[in-house]
């Protein structure tokens, strides 16, 4: 129980932080918005016909999965900082296992990108996405797997940086490329064999991939906006989930130990 206690407590705590922070939480909610609004909006109106299906849900879709895989992945590298400072320096001499830290790091991360997905969607059904109720449950499905996915790449991520400083720098270049090969806010069914590759090895790939896979099943649209099956892109998620989380738990611990 005291392990579960100790999970329960960190999660919350990154909860609270982002309630005690306005400032972070307009950035988060409100560049989302811009790139669906924005975006969404001026592709549509100026190649919607053009593609045949509508732009506005497709760009809508891309942003929700980006949004929460991103939050997700870098709350949890923040656990450097936490490490940096006083915070870090209690929990990690206190008796609780290394392994809870990260999992409440996770869940705490998560219940942060929950609420940026939730304004998304709202906004999304205002400037005229047509959602039904079967898709918005979809949405929070495949969300909540999207958050964990996130955290786990994270975690991999946390493990291969020794400072904060280091994060900040090198982070942008392996998260924001995948905007672009994960067909976040363009189709990407047809890429030349060097962006194929980099694609097919981006995780945010799948989590988009079967976020779209949900939100359009049954639909006209559904074979020229979505990449692969929901089985493959489950299985990679899964595969993927599970070595991120394990390594990445790993390495982090034993860096711990050695500090």
């Amino acid at each position: 129980m005291s392990e579960v206690n100790a999970i329960l407590a960190i999660s919350f705590r990154d909860f609270l932080k982002l309630l005690r922070d306005p400032a972070r939480m307009v950035s988060t909610f409100v560049f989302p918005l811009i790139f669906i609004g924005i975006l969404g909006g001026s592709l549509q109106a100026n190649l919607g016909a053009e593609a045949g299906y509508d732009l506005l849900a497709f760009v809508f879709t891309g942003v929700l999965a980006q949004t929460l895989f991103q939050s997700t992945t870098a709350g949890v590298i923040s656990l450097i900082e936490d490490r940096e400072n006083d915070f870090s320096q209690e929990i990690f001499v206190s008796p609780v296992s290394r392994y809870s830290i990260v999992f409440g790091k996770i869940l705490g991360e998560s219940l942060v990108a929950l609420p940026q997905g939730m304004a998304i969607v709202i906004f999304g059904i205002v400037i005229g996405v047509h959602m039904s109720v079967a898709q918005l449950a979809g949405l929070l499905a495949i969300g909540l797997a999207t958050c964990l996915f996130g955290g786990a790449f994270g975690i991999i991520m946390l493990s291969s940086f020794s400072s904060q400083r280091a994060a900040n720098q090198i982070f942008p270049f392996i998260l924001f490329p995948q905007y672009f090969t994960a067909g976040v806010f363009t189709p990407i069914q047809v890429l030349p064999l060097p962006l194929e590759i980099l694609s097919r090895i981006s995780p945010m790939r799948y989590a988009v991939d079967l976020l779209r896979n949900s939100f359009y099943l049954g639909q006209a649209d559904y074979p020229q906006v979505t990449l692969d099956s929901p089985a493959l892109n489950m299985l990679v998620m899964a595969l993927m989930f599970a070595v991120f989380l394990v390594v990445g738990t790993a390495l982090f611990v034993r860096k711990e130990r050695n500090r």
